[in-house]
């Protein structure tokens, strides 16, 4: 009977080195949430990181509103990358993120068809004109819609361009579809859109006056409850360094 009871226990020790073994050698996986303008410069920091740690990244992409959302409810994964700085500002005042860098910045813009068929000008009062077919971001799920908020409140123009805008997107892949769709004249989205290869043929994107429209940071945060911080902290040293800015400025996220 207790020859039995050691060779059992026995068995249980060897399994149990065994689990641990194949803990050990599977690979360490990150969970990225990144504001969806900002998915292609992540996107390729990510592969670099992979090589040199020896792990895989998940990025997980939606509007900005969204994604904090889910790191509300959910409270896991690593780093955090939203569209707007105020989001990360929410962050650090709950306690979800405990260190952050500057990786780039966003600058929203008017965005027209291609060649600017209708000669509009880059002046925000043409949101709410009747002559163009405007698109606009909502404020309660996306980046830019809060942005697009923020630049039409001062001047009084955010409820009318509300009210004249044929629809409202939650994030701004949704206004880059009714450019490309020809169902807009006019939106206003994050600048680097139009400067993507696959949306360069087809829109043009009109800078506003910095008063209006000044460079928003980008910045990425660590998550408290990240379970490998020292990997999500080589991303973010790798994000804001030189190589890193050189990635995002590619992308259309210069802001200076």
């Amino acid at each position: 009977m207790k020859k039995s009871f050691f060779l059992l226990l026995a068995a249980v020790f060897v399994l149990s080195g065994c689990r641990n073994a194949d803990q050990a050698k599977s690979p360490r996986e990150l969970l990225i949430y990144c504001g969806i303008t900002m998915i292609m410069p992540m996107q390729e920091i990510a592969e670099i990181i992979e090589q040199q740690e020896k792990c895989t990244i998940k990025i997980t992409r939606q509007g900005t509103g969204a994604l904090l959302d889910s790191i509300r409810v959910n409270r896991v994964g690593d780093l955090f990358l939203p569209g707007e700085e105020s989001y990360m500002q929410a962050c650090l005042a709950e306690g979800l993120v405990t260190e952050t860098v500057t990786v780039g910045y966003n600058r929203a813009a008017l965005i027209v068809q291609k060649g600017n068929p209708l000669h509009i000008t880059p002046d925000v009062k043409n949101l709410t004109s009747r002559q163009y077919r405007v698109v606009l971001g909502t404020a309660e799920s996306g980046s830019i819609g809060r942005e697009t908020e923020r630049i039409l409140t001062p001047p009084g123009l955010y409820h009318a361009a509300l009210d004249n805008a044929l629809f409202l997107t939650a994030d701004s892949t949704g206004m880059v579809k009714a450019l490309l769709d020809k169902n807009a004249d006019l939106v206003l989205n994050w600048y680097a859109t139009s400067l993507w290869e696959e949306n360069r043929p087809h829109m043009d994107g009109l800078l506003l006056d910095d008063q209006f429209a000044p460079p928003r940071k980008l910045v990425l945060g660590l998550l408290s409850f990240s379970p490998y911080p020292d990997i999500a902290r080589r991303f973010m040293e790798l994000a804001s360094s030189e190589q890193g800015q050189e990635i995002f400025a590619r992308y259309g996220f210069m802001g200076k």
